[in-house]
């Protein structure tokens, strides 16, 4: 059988690059969409094809074999069948095409990420500024260094991030939630516990063994001539924190503008800022806190002497939808989509209830409410993202198919639900939230000035202005076309054992409402109007971006390998685009110095959206 697997599979190749590195100096061509498709198609029918002759072989050799027995059929003489002899008799071409087959399921799982840091090096891209690499929300692993009686057996182990939070979770669930979730009236550590951010590139590089996050990167940025020690660097922070507790309690932005200004003076160059996510409302908020002269005393100049570049990756800059949900009832779509036995398993383990709770008592998740209200989210008959022919406008974002419901009288809009959720949630979050975030929008070149000393509207793009850094280069790289929550169903939650006052109504499936969940346009986790409007449209407002920063937006469509769990090198999805190949590529051209080559690729309908948005320059 071995000897079947090497001729069949061709195990003896060690090659597990899906693209070898090319040759130095060897050209490279873009090819068109179109025809990646069109060999797709041929590659497809090739393989149907491949596997109705195999098939069909084998169906006839299993066939002639049976024939020979009698009413009886020994097993035994399979023992007899010379697998050798049956490959002798197959056409070479159908034997080449189960290798190339097989060899491609396995390139899909494990495609090589340095191949596009060789590929760059051969070109002569190397190491030019130094980069400094802000994660986005639950991505840094989070360790106890707490010795209170009930701490001590987690000390420095990672109750966020790894298999001892798995262990925790499933050993200790009450012992977990009280580690993990902080103090509901000052938002900082309940007393006893001590919770912290792991530090260096493995707080990022995996969430738990074989599952990475940000490693392909920095895999790449090594292969042109970074390291830890001289040229990079991750900004990992507690994400559970409010923004300005960031500071209170860990001096966050004081120490990243440290890193910065450190980097600048060993370098001679300045430092490009790459964010994922979260990350890049922790970015923007740093602009606003690093220029004040009351927080970061930075002045009006310190951006721009500083950063090179700032790369914005799938950054929620107007938030997630899926926040508010999260908040209200403990769901999102991955919990709504689930089959009756799964929900029942998870609803036993962990309640909906639970998971509210949870994600209340972490401020920092908040962060992410949507912002813009209906300025940007629609109304209750218009949004504008809303797609021709569609039944149910986007700008009703919650919806209840009961119209008499005793909860909610009528449908909602985003900012509707902001107000929904704040009138039914307990006070402390209610008074955590307005006095951390504030999630409107700054019609007039006044009123954002005026919020530049008011922290609360540092994290919305809408309500604050870019720093005056001219030289400073802004790069969109954001993942589309996988289908993203844009709008929910609920209904009442009639379950005696909760507190929840309402719940999606996962059994309403209709048209294209799936499970109370009705998709819209996005990266399968922040919706195309939150990654791409600001990028578009928003900071092209002179109010919003009074030094005219240069933007370039480069769109990356969903294209997934059926073979691999992640989606392999094309995905665009919210957390595996970081794998991706062509977004390791713009990466290392940035942080090499040739950002100028990039051109823009914008293939969905943002500008058009960004357009119907209503907000306008001063008015």
């Amino acid at each position: 059988m071995s000897t079947l697997r090497r001729r069949i599979f061709g195990e003896s190749s060690s090659e597990l690059s899906r693209e070898p590195s090319p040759i130095k100096g060897e050209e490279s061509r873009l090819v068109p969409v179109s025809k990646l498709r069109k060999l797709s198609s041929k590659s497809s029918k090739r393989r149907n094809g491949l596997i109705f002759g195999l098939g069909g072989l084998f169906g006839l050799v299993v066939a002639a074999f049976f024939a020979q027995q009698q009413e009886v059929v020994n097993l035994n003489g399979l023992l007899d069948l010379n697998l050798d002899s049956i490959l002798d008799v197959i056409p070479v071409g159908i034997l080449n095409e189960a290798k190339d087959i097989t060899q491609h399921e396995r390139d899909a799982v494990n495609y090589d990420s340095f191949s596009v840091g060789l590929h760059l090096q051969s070109q002569g891209i190397k190491a030019q500024h130094p980069v400094i690499m802000v994660p986005g929300v639950i991505s840094t692993g989070l360790e106890s260094w707490g010795t209170e009686p009930g701490s001590r057996q987690y000390f420095r182990k990672r109750l966020w991030g790894s298999w001892s939070m798995m262990r925790a979770l499933v050993l200790d669930k009450a012992g977990w939630k009280k580690h993990v979730m902080l103090d509901k009236i000052t938002g900082l550590d309940p007393p006893g516990i001590k919770l912290r951010a792991a530090q260096g590139f493995d707080a990022a590089d995996f969430f738990i063994s074989g599952y990475w996050i940000w490693s392909k990167i920095l895999e790449n940025l090594a292969t042109i001539g970074y390291d830890p020690k001289t040229n990079s660097f991750i900004a990992a922070y507690d994400w559970r924190l409010s923004y300005l507790n960031l500071e209170t309690r860990d001096q966050y932005f004081t120490r990243l503008k440290a890193y910065i200004e450190l980097a600048l003076v060993t370098s001679n160059k300045k430092v490009l800022l790459v964010s994922h996510s979260m990350g890049s409302q922790v970015l923007f908020y740093f602009f606003q806190w690093v220029e004040n002269p009351e927080y970061g005393g930075g002045g009006p100049d310190w951006v721009d002497k500083h950063v090179d570049s700032w790369i914005n990756i799938s950054g929620s800059m107007l938030g997630a939808l899926k926040g508010v949900p999260a908040v209200l009832s403990g769901e999102m779509k991955d919990t709504a989509q689930l089959n009756a036995f799964a929900v029942y398993g998870l609803e036993k383990f962990l309640s909906k209830e639970e998971r509210c709770q949870i994600f209340r008592a972490m401020p920092g998740i908040s962060s992410m409410l949507p912002k813009g209200g209906n300025a940007v989210w629609g109304t209750k008959n218009w949004a504008p993202d809303d797609l021709p022919g569609q039944n149910v406008s986007f700008g009703t974002f919650i919806n209840f198919k009961e119209s008499n419901s005793t909860q909610s009288p009528t449908n909602l809009t985003v900012e509707e639900s902001l107000d929904y959720l704040l009138t039914n949630s307990d006070t402390w979050y209610r008074d955590m939230v307005l006095r951390s975030y504030s999630h409107g929008v700054a019609h007039t070149t006044a009123e954002v000035e005026h919020n530049t000393r008011d922290p609360r509207k540092w994290i919305n793009p809408l309500e604050s202005r870019l720093p005056f850094a001219p030289k400073m280069k802004i790069y969109c790289f954001y993942g589309i076309g996988k289908p993203t929550e844009r709008s929910y169903f609920y209904r009442e939650d009639q379950d005696p054992l909760t507190s929840m006052n309402v719940t999606i109504d996962t059994g309403l499936t209709r048209g294209d409402v799936n499970h109370g969940v009705i998709p819209g346009e996005g990266d399968g986790t922040v919706s195309l109007l939150s990654t791409g409007y600001m990028c578009a449209k928003g900071w092209r407002i002179k109010r919003y971006n009074p030094a005219g920063i240069k933007i370039k937006v480069y769109e990356m469509p969903h294209e997934p390998d059926r073979f691999s769990p992640r989606g392999g090198p094309n995905t665009g999805d919210h957390v595996d685009i970081l794998g991706r190949s062509s977004l390791n590529d713009l990466i290392l051209r940035v942080a090499g110095g040739k950002g100028d080559q990039i051109e823009e690729n914008v293939v969905s309908n943002i500008r058009e959206y960004a357009e119907k948005v209503k907000i306008y320059d001063d008015e």
